[in-house]
């Protein structure tokens, strides 16, 4: 390769660089100007500025592509993936989560495999008629595990933690143990022999399911208390808070990595090791380092997200894929139909079952999940993102390319299906949710949530001081009924044994909330120490 050839693409490069880097600016300046909105969405916003964009690329280059570089799966799945889960994992709410966690396994593990079932075999039969072209029972098999990840992404920006505690830990948690799903499944797809399904290969895919979610689980576990040992041992913040927050930085996307060395759920992975972080790791770091890690992971997803949906309004108008389909429109529009319609019986037929035998073992009728959550919940998750896109780019594309005409229809409708579930139940989700939850009930949902969210963490550290019993019954009346019995008949839940072993031995150990005695941060001046009394009676 001669000099101009390689200067050529460095300027190709820079160009396509500085112009994502304008396009992100523009996509933050143009969400906030429309945060107030009832209708749009960051993602919605991000996905017609693409759509736009990519327009004026194709008339500027007549014709010839409408995207600045071709799409590349590993650029998603190793540089832009990780920091939306991780960050997801950093910041949920870990006792709505874990309250519900055997729901959420319900409707991620076993819902998607429903969902996989059904697409599988009614693309089979449908897509068979329209005949756009050789499509082998590894390619039904693909589609399957594609169209069956709901896109945690898409969801964490239309429903909002505080708003809808319950929905978002539902729908949340669904999105990320059904996409690490979702792609144990695609990657089974390729590495078994599938032309001819028996009963030991569907065992041998079951067992290699639930190996790679526990080895997975275990390996975020351990990367994030390793971090937290290291940090609470060494007190790298007495030096410089830059190694501490690095550190932690770091050792979250070697999780990440090492789970796909090991060709383990990087999703599973990454997401468990930021919540162990954020439980423990968290509170053994500065007080500048806690803001900085909070907003700086934020602050990495955001942008993630943002390039992720950019690049998918811009590649709905690749012209590669487009002189295919032109042959055929009606083909393409059939397909997308029938994989549209698949969604939404799939999603359906995992939802409502899932979550009637999950009230089965709730006894309590507020606990309970109501029809109308039910509905939210399957209407949330209609929608399908980035991991459908990289998949279906990683089976029916070489290098970004398409070269037979019926896995161009299939990209195209794809992108359609993507598109379409993102647009349309992005605009409409929010309405929904006010219509479906009053906003007086979800304000009531969320001060008891917070109220013994709170208490939680008290709690256990007025134990081991004076009396709490005296001061919470002077107070009973006001607090809320789950609350007050809380408060009045202590339980023996899973949760209580938990936090009797993890103050016991975990956090003597690793650190946490009420076990690390307040590090302040480097030239730290003594007047924001007197501003925050409160924290050092209870961290103390």
């Amino acid at each position: 390769m001669d000099w101009a050839t390689l200067f050529m693409k460095m300027d190709a490069s820079v160009d396509s660089i500085t112009l994502f880097v304008v396009l992100l600016c523009l996509c933050i300046v143009i969400g906030h100007l429309l945060e107030k909105s009832r209708w749009m969405t960051e993602s919605v916003t991000a996905l017609f500025i693409g759509l736009c964009t990519g327009i004026f690329i194709l008339v500027t280059t007549k014709g010839k592509t409408s995207h600045p570089f071709v799409f590349d799966e590993h650029l998603f799945f190793i540089y832009l993936l990780p920091p939306i889960i991780f960050n997801a994992g950093f910041q949920v709410k870990k006792k709505q989560f874990f309250q519900n966690f055997i729901t959420i396994s319900l409707l991620g593990a076993v819902g998607c495999l429903i969902s996989f079932v059904i697409i599988w075999l009614g693309s089979t039969f449908l897509l068979k008629n329209l005949d756009i072209g050789f499509l082998e029972i590894k390619d039904y098999l693909a589609l399957g595990a594609i169209f069956s990840a709901t896109d945690t992404v898409c969801t964490l920006q239309v429903l909002n933690q505080d708003e809808t505690p319950l929905l978002y830990s539902l729908v949340f948690g669904e999105g990320v143990v059904n996409d690490a799903t979702s792609v144990v499944l695609f990657n089974a797809i390729q590495r078994f022999d599938l032309s001819h399904i028996t009963s030991t290969v569907a065992m041998e895919l079951f067992v290699n399911f639930f190996y790679l979610f526990l080895t997975s689980t275990v390996l975020g576990i351990v990367v994030g208390l390793l971090t937290a040992y290291i940090i609470k041992k060494l007190y790298l913040g007495g030096h410089s808070t830059d190694r501490e927050v690095a550190l932690m930085i770091l050792m979250a996307y070697l999780s990440y990595m090492v789970a796909e060395l090991f060709d383990l759920s990087s999703i599973l992975t990454v997401f468990f090791c930021g919540i162990v972080m954020s439980h423990y790791t968290w509170h053994n770091v500065t007080e500048k380092s806690r803001v900085t890690t909070k907003h700086g992971f934020a602050t990495l997803s955001f942008i993630s997200e943002i390039f992720i949906f950019l690049y998918v309004g811009m590649d709905a108008l690749d012209i590669e894929k487009w002189k295919f389909v032109s042959k055929s429109p009606g083909k393409s529009i059939g397909v997308s139909s029938i994989l549209l319609v698949l969604v939404l019986v799939g999603r359906a037929a995992s939802v409502f079952p899932l979550c009637f035998l999950s009230n089965l073992t709730r006894k309590s009728q507020s606990d309970k999940i109501g029809f109308k959550q039910q509905i939210t919940v399957w209407w949330a998750g209609l929608m399908r993102g980035a991991v459908s896109v990289a998949l279906a780019y990683n089976w029916f594309t070489m290098s970004g390319h398409t070269q037979q005409a019926g896995n161009a229809i299939m990209i195209t409708s794809t992108i359609t299906v993507v598109l379409f579930t993102n647009v349309v139940c992005g605009l409409l989700t929010k309405p929904l949710v006010r219509f479906l939850l009053p906003q007086h009930k979800q304000s009531s949902n969320i001060m008891s949530s917070e109220l013994s969210s709170e208490m939680s963490l008290v709690l256990p550290v007025l134990t081991n001081r004076e009396d709490p019993k005296q001061d919470s019954m002077s107070e009973s009346d006001r607090l809320p009924p789950n609350l007050r019995m809380l408060l009045t008949r202590p339980t023996r839940s899973v949760h209580y044994y938990w936090r009797m072993f993890d103050d016991s031995f975990m956090r003597p150990v690793f650190g946490g909330r009420g076990f690390v005695p307040h590090i302040p941060s480097p030239n730290q001046n003594s007047l924001h120490e007197h501003l925050l009394p409160e924290q050092h009676t209870i961290v103390e």
